[in-house]
């Protein structure tokens, strides 16, 4: 781990909640809150998708007005024929597009095991020659590297020409957590931390530690759950939470899956609060 002034060198203090923040060694330079479209995901439906097109465009356009400028989004949700939709007219050089491939046997229509074709589906439904960052969803075994190599191959032939620009991994479990962070292929982890635990795969601490770890090594770290997956009822403790994160160090960036546009203002509210009072 590194000492708090080399860490501080390396990763200098975020002063903005729509502050361009760089992933890693990846090169990939996004707002350093994204929003997320899969509240809910399952069977290519969410939150996100059951408000219709016409609010999620809103919800979108408000995000990006706001200088938000990560979009994360999954086979699994739904979202990316809304999320085309939501997106046109800007330019795709100021968005950074995160999507997810989703391996299981259960969650699909049909299950994906050919991960080319999959990214060929996704550019098309997402309207983009390219996506920036596309993870292999869910992983919980920590042999997800061995159990999953076709994938993993064609992701790393993907980022060589480049029809994406990173790859790794969602992790819902501490060993498979552990495995990515041992992986040099992993590139971008999303992980999930907040300051109580719920819908996390260890203890806070724990956790916090080794992102940080994750970040030292070059890889970019985006975290999720920050609001305990909607456990979280009261400003107080989103604010809790929030400030938790920022003090840990442990992400580059993170994803929140906010599902109205006054829920936005809240938040960014809250976290140039927050980042003015650490100067």
């Amino acid at each position: 781990m590194l000492d708090n002034a080399a860490e501080s060198q390396q990763n200098p203090p975020v002063r903005s909640p729509t502050e361009q923040v760089t992933l890693g060694k990846t090169g990939i330079k996004a707002s350093f809150v994204g929003i997320g479209t899969g509240m809910r995901g399952w069977m290519r439906q969410s939150n996100h998708t059951r408000m219709g097109k016409e609010a999620f465009v809103r919800l979108i356009r408000h995000a990006y007005d706001s200088g938000i400028t990560f979009f994360d989004t999954a086979d699994l949700y739904g979202t990316h024929t809304f999320l085309r939709d939501a997106l046109k007219g800007i330019p795709r050089e100021k968005i950074v597009i995160q999507s997810k491939i989703w391996f299981g046997a259960m969650g699909l229509p049909e299950r994906v095991t050919d991960a080319k074709q999959a990214l060929d589906r996704f550019r098309q439904e997402i309207g983009t020659d390219y996506i920036d960052s596309v993870l292999l969803h869910c992983t919980i075994s920590p042999t997800w590297l061995i159990d999953l190599r076709p994938m993993v191959d064609a992701l790393e032939e993907a980022r060589e020409k480049k029809i994406i620009r990173a790859h790794g991994t969602s992790c819902h479990s501490l060993p498979a957590l552990k495995a990515s962070q041992a992986s040099p292929w992993v590139q971008v982890q999303l992980a999930r931390i907040n300051h109580r635990g719920p819908a996390m795969d260890g203890r806070p601490e724990e956790i916090a530690e080794l992102l940080r770890q994750m970040r030292a090594s070059g890889k970019g770290v985006v975290g999720m759950k920050i609001f305990g997956e909607g456990r979280f009822l009261t400003p107080q403790e989103r604010e809790e939470s929030l400030r938790f994160v920022i003090a840990q160090r442990c992400v580059d960036n993170f994803i929140i899956g906010f599902e109205k546009p006054e829920q936005i203002d809240e938040t960014l509210g809250m976290l140039k609060r927050i980042l003015s009072e650490r100067g």
